[in-house]
């Protein structure tokens, strides 16, 4: 138990804050066809837990860089219940399901900003390897959305109260993970560097021209193939999948955060400082994801659905891996856990992808899946032309990386060369 107080706590409760994040996902078919509520505010649902991600990430992140990571950390296991119970209770109203999905993402922020951040440094102090504390982040965040979203599947198909159950496991796993983050030892201590608090949400090396031509085309693809994956291809196969549409939705989860799972590991061997071949590799993935998906949805053939899910799956993986791996090379000492919050805000814009395509299949009827698909491979072909162009040149060369000489403040104000 001693050692479980170490990093493996802390990915416990990462991975409970995913689990609580992702559980929604394949309930969506059941959401579609057993409530009123209208296709595309269902899928807005699914989008909004951003609105709590993106504020716990970019306040979270730059906070516990001051204070500690175990202050901010902490609530989010108990965060994560609250919006599970919530979720529970509120099967056929928009509004308990919103505020159920917007603490999930405030659980789910404070999981990936603060979480990522503790977990690599308490692996450092254990002398791992230099990448072990981004793999230990991703493994838990994936596993996270994956399990949660394959029993939440499970459980809403076939066991009783589908619409609470799933719910219950999450609250449960949630104390258990709080217990155990109570033992966890703090990687950071507080710091009172004299400056107003407003100042400590300015993110150094947030404007690095690096981050933003190297890392930031390849983040929104991070969950773009995943909510394609899981969201918009069990929605083309519904008419296959009738009897089983939630199981299905659930199957496509599992399949594709399951080939994310395993192509993080071949990320972390291929990465190499210096060089876009992991990001390349990443967007490749995605393109063929797109172009299967474009075959899935002309053919509603269950293999090709599920091929696509797992190759858009490998996609989400490596863009992940490759972009904490960068983050950390880019980020200064005093600001990993601010500069990670703003990567993960950058990858959950890929979650609006759901909701803008069912909206514009609803205004223009003619304009089908697959032309929405081709579109991301344009996309996606671009962000792969702007990463290469940019990795050559010297302003955004792995020498020129000087994290401490420049800031954004997120409070409002930029910062200037210090």
């Amino acid at each position: 138990m001693k050692r479980f107080a170490g990093w493996q706590a802390v990915s416990l409760a990462v991975f409970t804050a995913a689990w609580g994040g992702n559980e929604f996902t394949p309930l969506l078919v059941m959401y579609r066809t057993t409530t009123d509520i209208a296709p595309v505010a269902v899928d807005l649902l699914l989008f909004t837990y951003v609105i709590g991600i993106v504020p716990a990430l970019l306040i979270g992140g730059p906070l516990s860089d001051r204070f500690g990571r175990r202050p901010l950390m902490l609530p989010s296991p108990l965060i994560a219940a609250a919006g599970s119970l919530l979720l529970a209770c509120g099967s056929g109203s928009v509004a308990l399901l919103s505020i159920g999905r917007v603490l999930s993402g405030v659980a789910l922020g404070l999981a990936m900003a603060v979480g990522g951040s503790w977990i690599k440094e308490l692996s450092d102090a254990d002398g791992a390897s230099a990448t072990a504390g981004a793999r230990r982040a991703a493994l838990s965040l994936t596993s996270g959305f994956g399990i949660g979203a394959g029993l939440a599947a499970i459980l809403a198909q076939w066991a009783p109260w589908p619409n609470q159950l799933s719910y219950a496991v999450n609250i449960a796993l949630a104390v258990i993970s709080f217990v155990a983050l109570l033992g966890a030892p703090e990687s950071r201590q507080a710091v009172d560097t004299g400056r107003r608090l407003r100042d400590d949400l300015r993110i150094r090396s947030a404007r690095h021209p690096r981050f933003w031509v190297m890392v930031a085309p390849v983040a929104p693809w991070v969950f773009g193939a995943c909510a394609v994956a899981y969201a918009v291809i069990p929605a083309i196969m519904t008419e296959k999948t009738s009897t089983w549409a939630i199981a299905f939705a659930g199957l496509c989860c599992v399949v594709g955060l399951t080939a994310g799972f395993f192509i993080q590991t071949l990320g972390r061997r291929i990465d190499k400082p210096g060089s876009p071949r992991t990001m390349v590799i990443a967007l490749a993935m995605v393109v063929g994801g797109l172009a299967l998906a474009i075959v899935a949805a002309n053919t509603t053939s269950i293999p090709i659905a599920l091929l696509a899910a797992a190759v858009l799956g490998c996609g989400y993986g490596m863009a992940l891996i490759s972009g904490l791996l960068e983050v950390q090379r880019i980020a200064g000492p005093d600001d990993l856990g601010g500069l990670t919050a703003v990567f993960y805000g950058l990858t959950y814009l890929g979650f609006a992808s759901p909701a803008i395509m069912a909206a514009v299949t609803e205004r223009f009827p003619s304009v089908g899946y697959p032309h929405m698909f081709g579109f991301g491979i344009a996309m996606a072909l671009l962000a792969v032309a702007v990463v290469v162009i940019g990795n050559r040149t010297s302003i955004a060369g792995p020498h020129s990386v000087r994290p401490r000489e420049m800031e954004v403040d997120l409070a409002g104000a930029e910062g200037s060369p210090r």
